[in-house]
């Protein structure tokens, strides 16, 4: 494996600036729940150990504890000479627009947000488009007719995996109840998998036999809940299919591994650049999981319904409404 842990210390400052210039020296700062939270963070650690993987190089990383190591974890990294320097997180956004402009030699890159400077990269995904899919799954597979949403932090961002997954669900079965729940209002809504599961199982006896999360480390919590039910959980950002194998409906596919891994990878090819860089169906960005834990879960007529759907989003005959467009969801 080839990665170094850095501490946000000025010993390990020092130590650092050791990999050679010609190349990417590239740093990762994940977002709060921890880069094993079997989702988000750990799919960005995917794409980052891909690199290392592939080139031989070298990269560093930080896992986040407060919120207020974010702006410290960013300059201490361009200062040390890391490039590019990518963060996890919407929530990096107001510290990347700080740090960035002092650094101007240093290609930036964050997920989940839109930071406009000239030397950042911002990647966006459609999530929207993927949780259409699930839904489609969802309703197909529910007995009951009433499935389940667990956010994680209530923001706008988590509201636009929700509502694509309402008008999924919808287009199967108009009449279907879907109940939904945010975990909380903070960051520490990521990471509470004791609140996820007690919020799935408040959904499942309110009648949901399928339920959705969207909760990074809390959606442990949910899966638990949802296969210690004997019902389907459904996984997001990373695979999850394997954590409750037959449990685990699909898991919502968002491809932040690609989003690290490209970064890392233009940086060290010299073909970087800053700017908004959208990911979605059409661009491999989100998708749906099928693999050998929940293959006999996933019906002919389930499979030949979503693939359906993605090519219909795709060539435009079918629009997922944005959440994000105007703050609101038609189909809640």
């Amino acid at each position: 494996m080839k990665f170094t842990k850095i501490m946000l210390g000025a010993a390990a400052l020092l130590g650092a600036a050791t990999i050679a210039s010609a190349q990417a020296n590239p740093a990762i700062v994940y977002d709060l729940g921890g880069k094993f939270d079997k989702s988000f963070n750990e799919s960005a650690y995917t794409g980052a150990q891909r690199f290392a993987d592939e080139t031989g190089i070298e990269y560093r990383e930080f896992e986040l504890q407060s919120d207020a190591q974010r702006e410290q974890a960013l300059r201490r990294f361009a200062q040390a000479g890391n490039n590019p320097v990518v963060v996890t997180g919407f929530s990096y956004a107001t510290a990347l627009d700080t740090v960035a402009p002092e650094f101007p030699d240093t290609s930036f890159v964050i997920v989940d947000m839109v930071v406009d400077q000239p030397n950042v990269r911002s990647v966006v995904f459609n999530e929207h488009e993927g949780s259409y899919l699930v839904g489609i799954l969802a309703a197909m597979a529910s007995k009951s007719g009433t499935v389940g949403f667990v956010g994680g932090m209530d923001i706008p961002l988590i509201q636009k995996f929700a509502c694509g997954y309402v008008q999924g669900v919808h287009s199967v079965n108009p009449d279907a109840t879907v109940i939904q729940n945010m975990t909380g209002t903070t960051g520490a809504a990521w990471n509470d998998p004791v609140r996820g599961g007690e919020l799935t199982v408040a959904q499942i006896e309110a009648g949901a036999d399928v339920v959705y999360h969207a909760a990074g480390g809390t959606g442990r919590g949910v899966l638990q809940a949802a296969a210690d039910a004997g019902i389907y959980g459904i996984g997001v950002d990373s695979n999850q299919n394997y954590m409750h194998p037959g449990s685990v409906l699909t898991s919502m596919l968002k491809r932040v591994d690609v989003a690290v891994y490209n970064a890392f990878m233009d940086v060290n090819n010299g073909a970087f650049t800053p700017g908004i860089v959208v990911m979605g169906l059409a661009e491999g960005g989100v998708g749906y999981a099928i693999d050998e834990n929940n293959e006999a879960l996933i019906t002919a007529d389930m499979r030949a319904a979503v693939e359906a759907a993605s090519a219909a989003i795709i060539d435009g005959s079918v629009v997922v409404h944005n959440y994000e467009s105007d703050m609101s969801c038609p189909a809640m």
